[in-house]
């Protein structure tokens, strides 16, 4: 008899590197940083410190799924958060993850639970709006770039409307997504999110100066 998908619960460690500025205030806003697809924590903190205001604690994390990626010299390693198979899974992991940061935290007094600002690039974009979505009264706001939405947007009873404000950028010449495509995105976004502004640059999939210089004002005015 043949059984399968039968599993153990088995206990991980999940990384994060944490900036908090040398004349912090208690209680400061916090960016939670999430990297995309094969890329690190390093990689999203230093995006991450580039945009961030100089009162905010900065935390990036970084994905359980590690795996080998090529690169210019041979290969390195990479993290990812999600495949399809059994997302749901990784996607409450995302969840836990970044609830757990936030408690923590707040629980020392390092940030408002009040003003935290979520930043994802390229796959940590949708799972940053199912957070958002799914836990609306955590956030104060949500950075998206170059990234898709969630596939369930319309379908999954979860999800609640935000108020919080939300940033989506993205490229048009970008390799993975068309332009058609993330405009399409931007429509859906805006038709469901109230404080939603969206905005287009010339580039490929990456982030750009012009997009950081953008992402520090948006957050700067807020």
């Amino acid at each position: 008899m043949l059984q399968q998908d039968l599993n153990l619960t088995a206990e991980i460690k999940l990384y994060y590197d944490l900036f908090v500025p040398e004349n912090a205030k208690p209680k400061a806003p916090l960016l939670l940083a999430v990297h995309g697809y094969g890329a690190h924590k390093r990689y999203m903190m230093r995006e991450a410190q580039a945009v961030a205001p100089d009162d905010f604690v900065i935390v990036s994390i970084q994905a359980p799924n590690q795996h080998f990626r090529p690169s210019g010299d041979g290969y390195r390693v990479g993290f990812g958060w999600l495949t399809d198979y059994k997302s749901e899974e990784s996607v409450a992991l995302h969840h836990n993850f970044a609830l757990q940061i936030i408690e923590n935290l707040a629980a020392k007094d390092l940030i408002d639970a009040e003003k935290v600002y979520l930043y994802g690039f390229s796959q940590a974009c949708a799972l940053n709006f199912r957070f958002a979505l799914t836990f609306p009264e955590k956030m104060c706001g949500v950075i998206g770039v170059c990234g898709g939405i969630p596939g369930d947007l319309d379908a999954n009873p979860h999800y609640k409307a935000t108020n919080a404000d939300v940033f989506y950028l993205y490229n048009d010449d970008d390799e993975f997504y068309p332009l058609e495509k993330y405009e399409a995105f931007a429509a859906k976004l805006g038709a469901y999110l109230p404080n939603f502004e969206s905005k287009l640059y010339h580039s490929k999939h990456e982030i750009i100066q012009p997009m950081r210089d953008d992402i520090k004002s948006w957050l700067k005015t807020r």
